[in-house]
């Protein structure tokens, strides 16, 4: 989660790597049939009750996006089949599935961004703590791994970057909310975006 400053004596990978064990854990108890606890969550977690309330501001925040990372798609799911040294193609079929788990979830992901925009207004929380969990860097990344040597590293780290602004929640409500885009159109922006970045970002020749 690049510019999150770690609490004290904490890296922000451990900060990122403590709000998945809650999510994880919350998961595990509502996989066992009930709404769980705050308090059970964190114990489940092996973290305080304290640290729970740093990562979300009460326990309807935590079930909803706990719900959503067991739909968020995996990158060795998504990329079985997909071609090693096409980045292109291997960027759409991340977008296509982060665009199908959106379509199927959005009422639950508005809430999710909704619990962070109302955290971010009224300062609520740690703001040294990560605000939502990053699920699609990992997943871009996953499908630019094979092809890294044909960009530099800057212009990769930059690649990554703004194709987290193309791909995901935010710009699904753009195109629909907004640009009041379909979702055949949504999809063909889309595609033509990643074309378009991932074309400027390579090696010249």
């Amino acid at each position: 989660m690049t510019g999150l400053r770690a609490p004290a004596g904490r890296r922000p990978n451990q900060t990122a790597r403590t709000r998945k064990d809650l999510l994880q854990a919350a998961s595990r108890l509502m996989g066992r049939g009930r709404k769980p606890s705050l308090e059970e969550i964190a114990e489940e977690a092996l973290v305080s009750r304290a640290t729970a309330y740093r990562y979300f501001p009460d326990v309807e925040a935590l079930l909803v996006e706990a719900s959503l990372d067991i739909a968020a798609p995996q990158p060795e799911e998504v990329l079985r089949n997909a071609p090693a040294r096409d980045p292109i193609a291997r960027l759409e079929l991340i977008d296509a599935a982060l665009h199908d788990m959106v379509l199927a979830h959005e009422g639950s992901l508005r809430m999710m961004l909704a619990y962070s925009v109302q955290r971010s207004l009224t300062g609520g929380g740690d703001s040294r703590v990560p605000a939502r969990q990053n699920r699609r860097t990992p997943l871009i990344e996953a499908a630019l791994e094979p092809a890294r040597q044909e960009f530099k590293s800057s212009d990769l780290k930059n690649l990554v970057r703004a194709l987290g602004l193309v791909i995901g929640t935010e710009s699904h409500i753009v195109f629909k909310d907004v640009l009041n885009l379909d979702d055949a159109e949504a999809r063909k922006v889309k595609r033509w975006a990643i074309r378009a970045l991932v074309q400027a970002a390579r090696k010249p020749g």
